[in-house]
């Protein structure tokens, strides 16, 4: 990143017609389809004694379903494929700073934007399904009717915070390296990015939280807050 590019700037990179593709969307596609063919090598000849890959990637998703039963507080399998694919999204797409030229999509604006949007979205389909449409919306109306125009609101607020902590989270960080490289060199960020390497985890793991609770929260098996 330059010091004179502003953190909202995209780069460009061709056009699909007239539809812009920037760097973001690219380095988006890329990472889908390695972990797609990262899945695809582990499980097409899924065995009782599973191989290292098979392993590492049963470990995975039993670590997250045990988290997120410790959430919701039921059966976590009806969850677990949105919220693990998001954590495992998170963690690879935050890590993609440490390969030399790439920069993480999540420290652009819309990559985020659209992960709180897929949550925002999830939240009320789980709802929905969980308790009925009539039974989903009657929540919105306690304990007063009069709180109606605010809950609504802390539907919008709670995701748009979602998305603006793990914006600013891997923007600042990206600029501060950027930053340390042009007043000291290309060696003294090598410290920064292993702590890089720290926060990409920690804000796919909180962003991932944040989504089961909002989803616990819906289907009434957490207090909404």
């Amino acid at each position: 990143m330059s010091l004179s590019t502003s953190p909202l700037a995209e780069d460009i990179l061709f056009h699909i017609g007239p539809i812009p593709i920037s760097q973001p969307v690219v380095t988006t596609w890329g990472i889908m389809a390695a972990l797609s063919f990262i899945c695809w090598l582990g499980f097409r000849r899924p065995r009782v004694e599973a191989g290292t890959l098979q392993t590492v990637l049963e470990i995975i998703v039993e670590a997250l379903e045990k988290q997120v039963k410790d959430i919701v507080r039921r059966d976590p399998w009806p969850f677990v494929p949105l919220l693990a694919t998001l954590f495992i999204f998170l963690a690879v797409a935050n890590l993609s700073a440490i390969v030399p030229g790439l920069k993480p999509p999540t420290g652009h604006i819309e990559t985020p934007a659209a992960l709180a949007a897929l949550v925002f979205l999830s939240v009320h389909y789980f709802g929905i399904r969980t308790k009925g449409f009539a039974g989903y919306v009657r929540h919105y109306v306690k304990p007063s009717p009069l709180l109606l125009p605010l809950n609504i609101l802390s539907e919008f607020t709670r995701v748009f915070s979602l998305m603006i902590r793990l914006f600013g989270n891997m923007m600042s960080h990206e600029f501060v390296i950027a930053i340390v490289v042009f007043l000291a060199g290309l060696f003294m960020p090598i410290p920064f990015m292993l702590l890089g390497v720290l926060i990409g985890i920690v804000q796919a793991y909180i962003f991932t939280v944040l989504a089961a609770v909002f989803i616990g929260a819906a289907i009434g098996s957490v207090e909404a807050g």
